[in-house]
């Protein structure tokens, strides 16, 4: 699986990938980004740069309105989201077995996947995101939509598509009890945009096989000190789920 160039959404957008090989043999690791982010960032790239090393294929992935990707930004939300991954899936041959890892927003997408069904076998949050109405609040409750930016980012526009969803999602509390796939949690104790008890509540609401790690004064999106611990627990979760 080395040509990914034509993956398109529901839509039609094309949307921008990057495959990492890797000699275990069956085996797939999808990763997916944050809120304003894309497939290139540090952690993702980190990651499956690290996960490849140890023979795990890795294929990156930017959602539609991000990066590189097709779409437009204003219409990026978890809802259009979960269905960008669903055609990223979709295009894994069927005997390859399926870890998805995913960042921040990119998680809450995971959890709300994987509770759906089992196409993913395992699931891999790092920092994920659980109450979206609170994380909505928190960090762009002060910006006008379809006026202000996230962040002051320019080309980040906060519109009422995306408030509207994360208002009407409220909290993942309730997909994340519906996982049943084996699910690894991974949170920086330092996180100041989505905070530690997003994960915790997520695991205490878990029903499945879990385990949730703590990275001592870790932030949001981690950093060189933490990618190592990172990949290297993910590894090691990868070969007790899959052998």
């Amino acid at each position: 699986m080395t040509d990914t160039s034509q993956i398109r959404n529901e839509d039609g957008e094309r949307l921008d990938t990057a495959f990492h090989g890797g000699d275990k043999h069956g085996f797939m690791v999808v990763l997916g980004h944050g809120v304003t982010g894309n497939k290139d960032r540090p952690l993702l790239l980190a990651v499956a740069e690290g996960l490849a090393a140890k023979g795990w294929p890795c294929l990156r992935f930017s959602f539609s309105g991000n990066g590189e990707s097709e779409g437009r930004f204003e219409e990026a939300t978890i809802t259009k989201e979960i269905r960008d991954l669903h055609c990223v899936l979709k295009t894994v041959p069927q005997e390859r077995r399926i870890a998805y890892v995913g960042h921040s927003m990119g998680a809450a997408v995971g959890v709300t996947k994987a509770g759906s069904g089992l196409t993913i076998q395992t699931l891999v949050s790092l920092s994920g995101m659980v109450h979206t109405a609170e994380f909505l609040e928190r960090e762009f409750g002060d910006v006008t939509p379809d006026q202000g930016n996230m962040w002051d980012e320019e080309g980040c526009p906060l519109s009422s598509t995306f408030v509207q969803d994360m208002k009407a999602i409220g909290s993942l509390a309730s997909q994340a009890s519906e996982v049943r796939q084996p699910w690894l949690l991974i949170h920086g104790t330092a996180d100041d945009v989505v905070p530690i008890q997003d994960s915790i509540d997520a695991f205490e609401a878990a029903r499945c096989e879990k385990k949730l790690i703590r990275i001592p004064d870790a932030g949001h999106s981690f950093d060189e000190e933490s990618y190592p611990v990172i990949v290297e627990a993910i590894d090691a979760w990868l070969t007790e789920c899959f052998g």
